[in-house]
């Protein structure tokens, strides 16, 4: 019987260049397994089509995940004009094809009508659930329910390039976006259809691709200090936060759960720390109180940010 590898208790966020063709579950795997980290998630998944920035968290970064789900995001798209597909992407069977007859001024007059605040129906082919099942369920059993219209906002919609049938795009956009509808929609306001072709990912809030790296180079690096030296401390997540140092006494009263007086501030998130150490976020009430909101074990893990 083979045994389980053990496991060691790992603090950090991995920036990682997700290649194409993996689930962002199975290189969370083959990272937590390189790392032979105890605990481990990951924030704002990829398809496999996709590739580009995926943050990995590992042991009490995991806490502060959810704030990178509310953040915006930047992708940089390829899109093939005339063909639709039934999951909007390359990836799905063709399901409608039409003659590309459109210019660049064309195409920047349809991309206006997307900047902005817009109305997208999510894909058939995506996570969303329906009575506790997944919608993709249904789209595989040949079903399509009824989805209400979201409210998301393109930020910065850029055209790259126009070569024919092929347009690249930067989108910059709120949380909830989907790239493959954007693509469909604008597809049909061009009167052609269209389909992604491929996907990247480059920013998540303040978070870059620049900064991440590959599972090559992760598995190439010797295992120990020289690996766990890619990974960021854990106040990268909540680096965009203000941050306030706490004497001995009041960072043992937070790590304890109670309030402090903190008087003169504004209602909102702080970063916290005490010598130099992350304890964690906290949240003023703008009536001169300062609440633990969320905090690492013990303010065990140390910072790069400060």
């Amino acid at each position: 019987m083979s045994s389980r590898p053990p496991r060691r208790p790992v603090d950090g966020l991995l920036l990682l260049d997700k290649p194409q063709g993996l689930s962002s579950n199975a290189a969370l795997q083959r990272a937590r397994w390189l790392f032979k980290a105890a605990k481990a998630g990951h924030t704002g998944t990829l398809d496999p089509m996709a590739t580009g920035l995926l943050p990995l968290t590992f042991g009490e970064a995991t806490k502060f995940s959810q704030l990178l789900l509310e953040a915006d995001k930047c992708y940089e798209a390829v899109l093939r004009l005339g063909v639709e597909t039934d999951t909007g992407d390359a990836e799905g069977q063709v399901i409608a094809t039409a003659t590309v007859a459109v210019d660049r001024r064309t195409v920047e007059s349809a991309l206006a009508r997307f900047r902005g605040e817009i109305e997208q129906i999510p894909p058939m082919y995506s996570a969303l659930k329906r009575d506790g099942k997944p919608l993709y369920e249904y789209a595989r059993a040949g079903i399509e329910v009824e989805r209400a219209p979201r409210l998301v906002r393109i930020h910065t919609l850029v055209l790259l390039d126009c070569d024919g049938d092929t347009l690249s795009l930067r989108v910059d956009c709120s949380k909830g976006t989907y790239i493959r509808t954007l693509a469909v929609d604008l597809g049909r306001v061009l009167g052609c259809g269209a389909h992604l072709m491929a996907l990247r990912r480059t920013r998540i809030g303040p978070l870059n691709l620049s900064a991440a790296v590959t599972l090559e180079a992760l598995e190439a690096a010797p295992e120990g200090p020289a690996r766990d030296a890619m990974l960021a401390p854990v106040d990268t997540l909540v680096a965009h936060l203000p941050a306030i140092e706490l004497d001995a006494v009041c960072a043992a009263a937070i790590m304890q759960g109670r309030q402090l007086p903190l008087p003169g501030t504004k209602a909102g998130q702080l970063r916290l720390y005490a010598a130099g150490r992350f304890l964690g976020i906290g949240q003023t009430d703008g009536q001169g109180r300062l609440l633990p909101k969320r905090l690492v074990a013990n303010g065990k893990v140390g910072s790069a940010l400060g």
